[in-house]
């Protein structure tokens, strides 16, 4: 592998609208809380949103000649976590619009990371560190790095709809403008060296996030997605490694990072995306032509128990929101913003209820305020 090569046909980031999220503190107001755990994936925006939520790009990076943060001694994290607050800190001139913040994970409430994990923000292995992990952050939050996880850097392009190349582009950028301050550890053979073998290489991992309702009604999904683990990609849950699909929502993302480029992972991954994309709208249509009714009535019993439930668990929650979404997809229902929609599936997290309300909460409570959090939502309040 040419390093060399990772420095051509980079494009600079386009302006983004500044959505500004505060460090939470007990002495915001509800709406400011509110405000705050918007991200702009959850815009409901670009191409294919009716199916595709989000699109992510995520690039695993080291310092050379110091261990990987599993292994490193405090002394050695510190200089990691030095080295990213001084780029932070002093950016120039040139590179004074990539409008990044840093925290201190140690600075954050318990409370506070849960929210970060539940936005996709950071990993849950980040939200357990604490000595000289960090996240930084663009104000869009569209970019995030995360500081001393697994690697001493992890950057991440998190964008709405179907956006891998433009999710890769700015990945890159911020790439090579870290890369241009900090010495990486690279193998002209291997590639970039990770903490986990399976990153090693072009140290990319690129994922979908989709809604695939159709394909699970019309029961479809197993024998679909068996063949997407056949062409080396990887189905996984809402929240990654280890968490089960639920209200029809899945991750697909490349498993191999070694022997590829960057721009064919993500084309593979592209190119699968639009036939499970093709597939889904089929399925919509064949229940549509051989039952609407069947499906207005399904739609529209899930809003109207999101409307008027005291009471949801989670697993409730997610399942009618995807009935719903379903709904307003088709025009079965009447038309609520997809924005709202994608919004909802992390406004109902238990962390996120929990931030709301400012409180900690049981399970019980957590039902209870998710009920009445999803009919404000849905009223406009």
């Amino acid at each position: 592998m040419d390093k060399k090569e990772r420095h051509k046909n980079k494009s600079n980031p386009p302006e983004s609208e500044q959505i500004v999220q505060e460090e939470q503190t007990g002495s915001q107001v509800p709406e400011k809380r509110r405000a705050g755990i918007a991200s702009k994936w959850m815009e409901g925006s670009g191409p294919e949103a009716d199916i595709v939520i989000s699109s992510r790009v995520r690039l695993a990076r080291n310092v050379r000649k110091l261990p990987f943060p599993p292994l490193a001694s405090d002394g050695q994290r510190e200089k990691v976590h030095q080295l990213i607050e001084r780029i932070v800190q002093n950016r120039d001139e040139k590179n004074s619009k990539l409008n990044l913040r840093m925290l201190n994970i140690s600075a954050l409430a318990p409370i506070s990371r849960q929210v970060l994990v539940e936005k996709h923000l950071i990993s849950p292995l980040l939200a357990k560190e604490s000595r000289f992990s960090a996240i930084v952050l663009r104000d869009d939050e569209v970019i995030s790095i995360m500081v001393n996880e697994e690697d001493h850097f992890r950057i991440q392009c998190l964008m709405p709809g179907l956006q891998l190349e433009k999710a890769w582009q700015e990945a890159s950028y911020y790439d090579d403008f870290l890369e241009s301050q900090v010495d990486y550890a690279f193998h002209e053979e291997k590639g970039y060296l990770t903490a986990c073998p399976t990153n090693v290489g072009t140290g990319l991992r690129a994922s979908i996030m989709l809604h695939l309702p159709a394909l699970s009604i019309t029961r479809q999904i197993n024998r679909i997605l068996s063949a997407v683990n056949q062409v080396g990609l990887a189905v996984r849950g809402l929240y990654g490694e280890g968490t089960e699909a639920v209200g029809n929502l899945l991750q697909i993302s490349n498993q191999i990072t070694l022997g590829q480029s960057e721009n064919e992972i993500w084309q593979n991954l592209y190119g699968v995306t639009k036939q499970l994309i093709s597939q889904e709208k089929n399925a919509r249509e064949h229940l549509l032509n051989e039952g609407r009714e069947k499906l207005a009535d399904r739609a529209g019993r899930a809003f109207g128990i999101l409307k008027h439930a005291r009471m949801i668990d989670s697993n409730e929650a997610m399942q009618l929101l995807s009935d719903v979404r379903l709904g307003v997809d088709l025009g079965l229902i009447e038309s609520i913003p997809l924005k709202k929609l994608n919004e909802l599936l992390v406004l109902t997290r238990p962390g996120c209820l929990q931030y709301l309300t400012g409180k900690t909460l049981n399970a019980y409570e957590r039902d209870l305020e998710r009920a009445a959090q999803i009919q404000r939502e849905l009223r406009g309040d």
